[in-house]
This record gives structure tokens, sequence and C-alpha cells, in this order.
């Protein structure tokens, strides 16, 4: 991707995990960067490490309304180049053991952050007739359809993440030929801290790393992807569920299906 010394990026959840990779590699890229986190050092940590690019904190809580109204502010009123909506929180448990105040966080985070921060961001977008738009969701968004046996049981993550892709395809097709692009990055097990801090030990599991997901977001732009799944060897899987889904969506009629009729 070329850079120039004007181009901008906001990266949401950019002190840890997949985010910090993406504000790294876009460092390393020449973009000045607004980054969002909520810890205060380690924003402050990441621009004093950086100081070839103009790098500016944002302490923000994407779990509550003052936080995702602060970044939504920032996005309509600054020129971005590219927007990387990464924040999350991950809550992995049966949706009866859930606590409201978790999966308000769930929600919060992962389904109106993103929405109303693209939102405010996608009209100057238009205006430049440029710019790029980077959802971090996940393959949990494809396992609804898994069995009870598949663990852990996750069903509020795996809504958020199918909202991500869900929006992310809609919203490419609503912006086509404008110039602006919309991706969604839908990596599996990545080694971060995310679940360490849910106190899930995976270090067993095979992981791709950080720095391999934003090399594949980026480059998955390039190649005008809307789903990236940067551990999905063969393409054809999923452009074999995307023609399915349309399939079903086509297969639709004003009348009733005869399996619930009557015999």
């Amino acid at each position: 991707m070329s850079s120039t010394a004007s181009n901008l990026a906001l990266v949401t959840g950019a002190t840890s995990g997949i985010g910090r990779a993406f504000a790294e590699r876009l460092a390393a890229d020449g973009y000045d960067l607004v980054i969002v986190g909520r810890r205060q050092e380690r924003l402050d940590e990441f621009a004093a490490a950086h100081p070839e690019v103009k790098v500016r904190p944002v302490v923000a809580d994407l779990s509550t309304d003052a936080g995702i109204d602060t970044v939504a502010q920032i996005c309509a009123t600054e020129p971005l180049t590219l927007l990387v909506n990464n924040a999350g929180v991950s809550h992995y448990m049966p949706l009866a053991d859930l606590p409201a105040d978790k999966a308000r966080e769930l929600v919060n985070v992962k389904v109106l952050a993103p929405t109303l921060i693209t939102r405010a961001a996608v009209a100057g977008m238009l205006e430049r007739g440029q710019g790029s738009i980077i959802n971090v969701a996940g393959m949990i968004a494809f396992s609804g359809p898994a069995p009870q046996a598949q663990m852990p049981r996750r069903a509020v993550y795996a809504g958020t993440l199918a909202h991500l892709v869900a929006m992310s395809q809609t919203l490419s097709a609503e912006l086509e030929g404008t110039g602006v692009r919309v991706e969604v990055v839908c990596p599996g097990v990545v080694a971060t801290e995310f679940h360490e801090r849910q106190g899930l030990d995976l270090s067993m599991v095979p992981r791709m790393s950080a720095e391999d997901v934003v090399t594949a977001g980026l480059r998955g732009l390039e190649l005008g992807e809307v789903v990236c799944a940067p551990g999905v060897e063969d393409a054809t899987l999923l452009d074999t569920v995307f023609h399915a889904d349309l399939a079903a969506f086509a297969g639709q009629s004003p009348e009733l299906a005869s399996r619930y009729r009557a015999h």
C-alpha cells in the first residue's frame, strides 16, 4: 500500500494484540496515527516509541457512550485515510451464565462502537472520495451452525462477530464505486493477551501471530477482498458460503413453504 506523510489512520484497541500490530505496521508505513485504548500508560509508551510519525493517544472505553462518542467525533472531523475497528472483549460463556453487564460491554464494544464509529468516518471519506475501513471480527462468525459439543459456548460473542461480517459486506456494496473500501478480517486463534484475560490457557493451541493477521488484512484490502480470512488457504470455501447465503436469500417467496402447511 503506498503511503504519504498525509495518511492518517485511527486504530481502536491499539494497546495490545492485533490493534498494536496494526499500529506498529502503519507507523512503519509512514501513517500518522490516532491510537485508542483504555490504558493511558500503554498509549503514551507507544507514542514515545514512534517519534518518526505523529501519534495522538486517545483514552476511551468503547463499552461506554462517552467513549464511543469521543472516538466518533474524531472520525467525523479528522481526514482519516484508514479506520481500523479492532477493540474487543472476550467474555466466552453460555448466555445463561453471561452477566448482564458483560453482555452489555460485549455488544457495546463489538457492535455499537464499530457501527457508530464507522458511521462517523464514512461521510468524510465519501466527500474525499477515498478511504478504507477494516473491521476486525473472527472465524467464530461462521461457527453458528456448530453442534453442542463445540466449545467454548459463546452465543453473544459469535453474534457480535457475525454482525461485523454482515455489516461490512452490506456496507461495501453500498459504497461500491465511491473510492471507499470496506473489509472485515476474520482470523482464527491469534497469539495475543486476549484469551489470557479471560483465564483461558491456549498455549498448546496452534496460533497465528498478530503480525500475520495485519499482513493479511492490508494485503486483502489491496486484493479487493471484503471478507479476509488470514488462515483459510482455500478462498473458494468462503465463496461457497456467500453463494449459499445469496441462494437462500433468493429462494424466498410470499407463499408459505409446503413443510409448514398442515397435512
